[in-house]
Parts: structure tokens; C-alpha cells; sequence
């Protein structure tokens, strides 16, 4: 439970229709089972004590009776345990049958909850529809809340708030989600049809994604009757629109277990203006666990920008490089641009910011010798690089300019005493500079705009000269993450034909640099990565504090969970310090960051996606780093 984990089951239990006894030992032996994993809500199908296909039976004294046995097997192996178990069961109230879920926790029953939704004309024969049912009820002995509206909370952990759908047609989640449950127990019970997996898993997405929530379906599956269908097993857990574990149908997989994250759940409804918990028909049931730790199993992304599906993956790129170029088309068409200069480097930003511009022109239909792609070698420029940005030219067909800044940048040193001798900071901004200068200047001498070739990565790390590449007319790459940028890059070298791909390989191929600093033998002396840490750390890192608000010790415990078989405790935490320090200290570049298209949900444009003041402190994200590093 600690950073908000909870973790879940949806559980299958093998049973025999009618027999109460066996079945009930199957539910205690599997929650025992998803106990001992940590589990702290396990949800059991429909009418899972008797079995979902009794029929007429549910009509007898002795098939309902023995259910109450059974609730009073199940709350005693409860009672010792930190775990809420929801059970499936027929339950009579005041002479009336219902479909219901009993909740169970620590040998009490928390709550009974019936099914409100009868979707065919067999349960209306034996069940009273929940709708109709009492504020209370008399269940074994005791008096407990009953209805639909029950919303059960855990007093430590406010944010592990649950309710209960029974059926699991997810018809009921979207009110129970504007009720304050932040997850709901779905119990199915209908019999599987070819092809249900998917609109079950499309379902639940769907609903989860609208609702910010969770959702943990189950349904029966083996020892069901099939006089007229077959029972799948079927389980899904999702959340906010992934599926985080699912169990295929006819498996014979009795628990699928996941966590789900309630705490990042509940901040993103915070931030989320479209989500309001607008219904105040809840009533709330309050119950105590005690907080563990939770150990994770669930997957994270090591690339969260990239879509895991390859299908997706292509449609995506396709989409980026569209909204990137049709913004560039728009600005260059409004401001009756003659043509675009860009920089060019030979390395990854700049090819990408060249092939959006390719496209803008071409959806303007303007000749592509109207793009002056200018190349500036300076002390550390090596002949890889030189090489590739002019092959990249031509393969394009587009002007090509080469503009030596050495001695530019040696009449600069003199002006301002500065020793060629001293690489600091200076010899490197010098450079910066004296390039976004001249390409400034032929934009204006060419009646063209600068387009701009930063990235998203390096602005949230302040990797840019101010005044330097952090500035240009129009900034194309300004949504896109480094992570991001290879794999659309490596999508055009796919598309692009031999010799455009074979360029574009040896560019992905190439060292990450800007190349500020004297080339050793002929080769990149500065690596960026080594100075500022693994972009693919930084990416992971600026996805889950922007996206999620997480604080640093729950994002330093899923990076190793997520790169603990790549970097150690100390490197991941290293360039995490690096990470917090740097994005506070270098808001004050992107306050006056260039125009530039918004790609994803992730933007740091001052007048898009983040308010930050550029004199905020990282102080406390800082302090909570150095307790981490006291543990090591």
C-alpha cells in the first residue's frame, strides 16, 4: 500500500455446481493464496458459493442456507488476515432473493451489494432486482449496509476506495466512479460467446480511460454447467486504459494478480477538469487494514512515450511528423515565409527537424530549394557528422550552406578577453551562439524563419545555450522527446528508400553531442549522456513527474523496479538528483521558449501544458532524494 499500491486479485475459483461446501473451500484456499502474495482485494465471480448456472435450485431452502454457512467459513478465514475478500452469492433479504456480493473483511461483513441490472428473463425468475432493496439488511445474524450504493473505503489509505458492480456489464461503473470509487469489483456471470475477450478488454478500457479508475473483472469458468454454454475464466485488471493483467479465457488460471496505483489515480482526477465526483448518492463503508509495503509486479514501460503495439507504433509516427509539419505549414504560410533555414548538425534533432520542414514545403507545394539547410562546423565538428548533414541534404534535394564559425568565434574570444585555451562554459555558448546568430540573420537576409531543432528532453533538462539552439522563429521538435525522436527517425529511414534510410541509420548511430569541445583522433569527444545522464532514464523521469506529479522516492523505487537489471541503485539515483535539480534550475529557459506544435499530453510550452515560475525551488524534491541516498 505504501505510494498508494494496492494490490489486487481477480480471482477464478474451480467449482461444482451446488455444492456450497466445495466450493467454499475453493474461494478459502484461493484467498489464503492471493493473501500470502500481499493481496489486499480479491474478487470472486458471480454467485460463485453455489455456481452461476444452479437455475431453479436458488428456489430451495436448503441451496440458501448453506450459502450462510458458507459466508460464515469464508469471514472466519478472514479474520486474521489484512485482506477484503468480495464474494458472489444468492442472499435473502425479507423474503426476497437477490444476486448479490458480499464484502468481507477481517471477519466481518462490511457490506452487501445486489445486482441492480438484470439483463436476461432467467434472472428475473429467481432474483429481486437490486434497485428495490433496503438501506440495511439482516445477513448472517447481523444487520449490514445493503445496496447498491455502497462505497467502501480504507480509513489509512483514503485513496483505496472501492465499489462493487454485479453482472460486470460495466453499466454501472461510471456512476459509482462519480460517487468517489476510485476502482470497481466487477463480478461477471454470463456464459462465454466467440469473441467476448476482446469486447470485454475494449470494454473495461474504455471505461477505466473515461473515468480515471480502475477495474477488476472476473467471471466464472471451469465446473460451471454447460447444458447451454461454456463458462471462459475470463479475468482483466485495468487501468486508466491499459490493461495491466489479464488471464486468457479456458487458461484454467485461477488468480490474476496486478497493483493498482489509487494514489496516481486520485491526482490525475484532481488534475483531470473533464471528471467530476458530481453524485452524492454514495454511502460510504469504512474499513481498516494495516499498511505494508507492496511488492510490485506490475510492468512499467522503459520507453513510456513509445506505444507498445507496432501497428500503433507506425500510425503514431505518421501522426507526429503530420502535426508537426502541418504547424510549420501554417506558420510559414501566415507569415508569407519564402522558404525555412534550418541548422544542421548531423545528429538526430536537426535531421528531424529538416524532414518536418521537407514535408511543410511539400504540403505547400513550394520548391524544397526554398529550405536552406546551413552546416556550421566548429573546434569540435568531426567528419562524421559534417559528412551525414550534407548527404542528408542532398538526399532531400534540398540548399545546402556551409558556414565555418572557428574564426568567428576567435575574433569573439578577443573581444571579450576570453582564452581559446579555457574550455568552459564560455568556449561552448560561444559556439551556440555565434550559429543561432548567423542562421538568424540568413532567415532574415533570405526572407525565411528559423525552425528551430530542440527537443523535448533537452529542454526539461536545460540542455540548450539560452539565447543559443534554445532560440529560433518556429520550434518543430519542442513535444518530442529524445526516446521518442529515435524510433520516428529510424520509422523514416524505413520509409525513405535506400539511400535516405542507409543516412539515417549511420545519423542514429552517432553519439548524442554538440560537439562544443575539441574532437579527440577524429572523434566526438563530448557525450551528452555522460555529462547529463541516459536520456532514456531522463524520458522515463520527465514522463512520471509531469504526467503523474510523482514524488521522487515512489518514482526512484519504479525506475528500479523498472531498470534494476540495467543500472544500479546509485547511477538511477545520480541521475534522478541530476534530473529534479536541473528541471527547477532551468525553468527560465522555456519561460520564453519559441512558438511550437503540442504533440502529446506531456508539453512544456509556457503558454500550453505547464504554469511553472522560473524561480521555483526544488528544495523539498531534493531533501526527499537525500533521504533515499541514506538508505543505500
Amino acid at each position: 500500500m505504501k505510494d498508494g499500491f494496492i494490490k489486487v486479485a481477480a480471482a477464478c475459483p474451480k467449482i461444482r455446481v451446488a455444492d456450497t461446501v466445495y466450493n467454499t473451500d475453493s474461494i478459502i484456499s484461493l484467498y489464503n493464496k492471493s493473501a500470502d502474495l500481499g493481496v489486499k482485494l480479491t474478487v470472486f465471480p458471480e454467485l460463485s458459493i453455489t455456481g452461476r448456472t444452479a437455475g431453479d435450485l436458488f428456489y430451495t431452502e436448503t441451496l440458501v442456507s448453506s450459502v450462510i454457512t458458507g459466508i460464515n467459513r469464508i469471514r472466519a478465514a478472514t479474520e486474521l488476515s489484512g485482506s477484503v475478500a468480495v464474494v458472489g452469492a444468492p442472499i435473502s433479504v425479507c423474503g426476497k432473493l437477490y444476486n448479490t456480493a458480499v464484502v468481507i473483511s477481517r471477519g466481518e461483513i462490511l457490506g452487501v451489494v445486489p445486482r441492480s441490472i438484470m439483463t436476461g428473463e432467467e434472472d428475473g425468475r429467481w432474483f429481486t432486482d437490486g434497485d428495490e432493496a433496503h438501506l440495511f439488511a439482516e445477513v448472517c445474524g447481523e444487520t449490514v449496509p445493503f445496496g447498491t450504493n455502497l462505497i467502501f473505503r480504507m480509513s489509512e489509505l483514503g485513496e483505496f476506495s472501492f465499489a462493487i458492480d454485479v453482472g460486470a456489464n460495466g453499466r454501472n461503473h461510471p456512476w459509482l466512479s462519480e460517487c468517489g470509487a476510485i476502482m470497481t469489483a466487477g463480478l461477471g456471470g454470463n456464459c462465454y460467446l466467440a469473441g467476448n475477450a476482446k469486447k470485454v478488454r475494449e470494454g473495461i478500457n474504455a471505461l477505466t480511460s473515461r473515468y480515471v479508475s480502475g477495474y477488476i473483472y472476473t467471471s466464472p469458468g471451469e465446473g460451471e454447467s454447460t447444458t447451454d454454454g461454456s463458462y471462459a475464466g475470463h479475468t482483466v485488471i485495468s487501468e486508466k486504459g491499459k490493461v495491466l493483467s489479464e488471464s486468457r479465457p479456458f487458461s484454467g488460471e485461477e488468480l490474476t494478480v496486478t497493483e493498482l496505483d489509487v494514489r496516481t489515480l486520485s491526482e490525475l482526477r484532481r488534475r483531470d477538469r473533464s471528471f467530476r465526483q458530481i453524485n452524492d448518492e454514495g454511502r460510504e463503508i469504512i474499513f481498516d487494514l494495516p499498511i505494508e509495503k507492496t511488492t510490485l509486479t506490475r510492468v512499467y514501460s522503459k520507453s513510456p512515450f513509445i506505444p507498445d503495439n507496432l501497428d500503433e507504433m507506425e500510425e503514431r509516427f505518421g501522426e507526429i511528423i503530420a502535426i508537426a509539419s502541418n504547424g510549420l505549414k501554417k506558420r510559414l504560410h501566415h507569415v508569407s515565409a519564402k522558404g525555412a533555414v534550418v541548422a544542421v548538425s548531423g545528429g538526430l534533432d536537426s535531421t528531424l527537424a529538416l524532414l518536418v520542414t521537407v514535408r511543410a514545403v511539400d504540403l505547400l507545394g513550394l520548391d524544397r530549394k526554398s529550405i536552406i539547410a546551413v552546416s556550421m562546423p566548429g573546434f569540435g565538428t568531426t567528419a562524421r557528422t559534417k559528412s551525414n548533414a550534407e548527404k542528408l541534404c542532398d538526399a532531400l534535394g534540398v540548399s545546402y550552406r556551409e558556414i565555418p564559425i572557428s574564426e568567428a568565434v576567435k575574433i569573439h574570444f578577443r573581444d571579450i578577453g576570453h582564452s581559446e585555451d579555457i574550455h568552459d562554459v564560455t568556449y561552448e555558448n560561444s559556439q551556440a551562439r555565434e550559429r543561432t546568430q548567423i542562421v538568424m540573420d540568413l532567415a532574415n537576409k533570405e526572407g525565411a524563419i528559423l525552425v528551430g531543432t530542440g527537443d523535448l528532453s533537452e529542454l526539461a533538462l536545460g540542455w540548450a545555450t539560452y539565447n543559443g539552439d534554445h532560440m529560433s522563429m518556429y520550434g518543430v521538435n519542442g513535444g518530442i522527446p529524445k526516446t521518442l525522436m529515435r524510433h520516428i527517425v529510424s520509422f523514416c529511414a524505413d520509409k525513405g528508400g535506400e539511400v535516405l534510410g542507409d543516412i539515417l541509420r549511420d545519423i542514429l548511430d552517432t553519439p548524442v553531442s554538440p560537439e562544443l569541445l575539441p574532437a579527440e583522433n577524429g572523434e566526438i569527444s563530448q557525450c551528452t549522456e555522460n555529462i547529463v545522464g541516459p536520456y532514456r532514464l531522463h524520458d522515463f523521469f520527465i514522463y512520471h513527474f509531469l504526467r503523474y506529479g510523482t514524488a521522487p522516492k515512489k518514482l526512484f523505487r519504479i525506475a528500479m523496479h523498472t531498470f534494476k537489471d540495467e543500472y544500479s541503485a546509485a547511477e538511477i539515483l545520480k541521475w534522478q538528483r541530476n534530473f529534479t535539480w536541473r528541471f527547477f534550475a532551468q525553468q527560465f529557459k522555456r519561460s520564453c521558449l519559441p512558438d511550437g506544435p503540442m504533440i502529446g499530453s506531456i508539453c512544456l510550452s509556457p503558454r500550453g501544458a505547464l504554469r511553472m515560475p522560473s524561480d521555483a525551488l526544488s528544495t523539498v524534491w531534493i531533501k526527499e532524494i537525500e533521504e533515499i541516498e541514506k538508505t543505500l
